[in-house]
């Protein structure tokens, strides 16, 4: 009777171990399959970015490989992946004015540093001092007056362009001049307001203890904002540099003189002399001139992408 008894009290707890057993064996199935399903996942994700990537950087690699080709290669109608013999003199022939038709690029191509550089630096003068003032400073008219700043940006930029060209060149004569090339996008509205938003985020009870010591305004910006918003500043430098270096519209509009034409007109320019020149156009020649001009673009994206993704992110809403 005692080992009946045992046996029937011993019978529950074998089940619940079985049972256990087979929740393990169930637990461990499911972890497999999802460990499976992930790396699958992951297979397809990376292929995806793979495939993106080569889309993205092919025409890229197919610029440098066609500066570095012949003109007879180039015009070949099976086109190769490599060039057959590398044509170095395609990077030396657009610096010569004697075989461009009297372009001088490398003059385009310092002007255009200088532009970029100058017109940058004012840029961010303008830029930080509007933003601290909309941003620390009380005064009558403050969010109507950020407001009204806002609303402009709602405008195509081209619907200046005629404004501007009259302003410039017609009542201020500064056609064929640096001035006319920096003068009218000192002011960027979103770059404002970026800095601004950035601004806001520092705590304001440092700026009424700076006031409290007598700080200056300029002092508490220039020892205490400035250097907390350096993420968002360095964003504004490189994408107000990227933005004169790419610039075609108004620069063509306001230049007819070589000495102050940006090298965006130059390689334009090349084009059409390039072929005026010749049986065939020298598309080598130009994708070198493009190389060139697109180089210094992807280095400085490459090396500062991650302070332009900082300096946007840390913008915020607040305000």
């Amino acid at each position: 009777m005692e080992t009946d008894n045992m046996e029937k009290i011993e019978t529950p707890s074998a089940a619940e171990e079985k049972s256990k057993g087979m929740a393990e064996k169930d637990i461990k199935k499911t972890a497999r399959l999802q460990l499976v399903g992930k790396i699958f996942v992951q297979i397809g994700l990376y292929l995806f970015l793979t495939v993106m990537a080569v889309i993205v950087l092919f025409p890229f690699y197919w610029m440098l490989i066609s500066s570095l080709k012949s003109v007879e290669e180039y015009n070949a109608l099976r086109p190769t992946l490599w060039p057959e013999q590398f044509v170095w003199s395609n990077y030396s022939m657009i610096f010569d004015p004697t075989k461009t038709g009297g372009l001088d690029l490398g003059r385009m191509f310092l002007n255009t540093v200088y532009v970029g550089i100058v017109s940058t630096i004012l840029s961010l003068i303008v830029t930080v001092l509007s933003a601290f003032a909309l941003s620390r400073l009380e005064f009558r008219g403050k969010n109507a007056l950020f407001a009204a700043l806002l609303a402009t940006m709602m405008i195509p930029g081209e619907l200046f362009t005629v404004t501007n060209y009259i302003t410039v060149v017609n009542w201020l004569n500064w056609g064929n001049t640096f001035a006319a090339l920096i003068v009218p996008f000192l002011v960027s509205v979103f770059y404002i307001y970026l800095l601004r938003q950035n601004f806001l985020q520092i705590p304001n009870e440092l700026y009424l203890a700076a006031k409290v010591d007598g700080t200056s305004d300029l002092k508490y910006l220039w020892r205490v904002m400035i250097p907390l918003a350096a993420p968002s500043l360095v964003s504004i430098t490189i994408l107000k540099m990227m933005g004169a270096w790419n610039s075609y519209i108004w620069p063509k509009l306001v230049t007819d003189d070589s000495t102050y034409q940006l090298i965006t007109v130059g390689l334009r320019e090349l084009g059409t002399r390039l072929s005026s020149n010749a049986s065939s156009p020298n598309f080598p020649a130009q994708m070198a001139a493009v190389v060139l001009v697109t180089v210094p673009l992807l280095i400085v994206f490459i090396f500062f992408r991650k302070y332009i993704m900082r300096g946007v992110s840390r913008s915020g809403t607040k305000g």
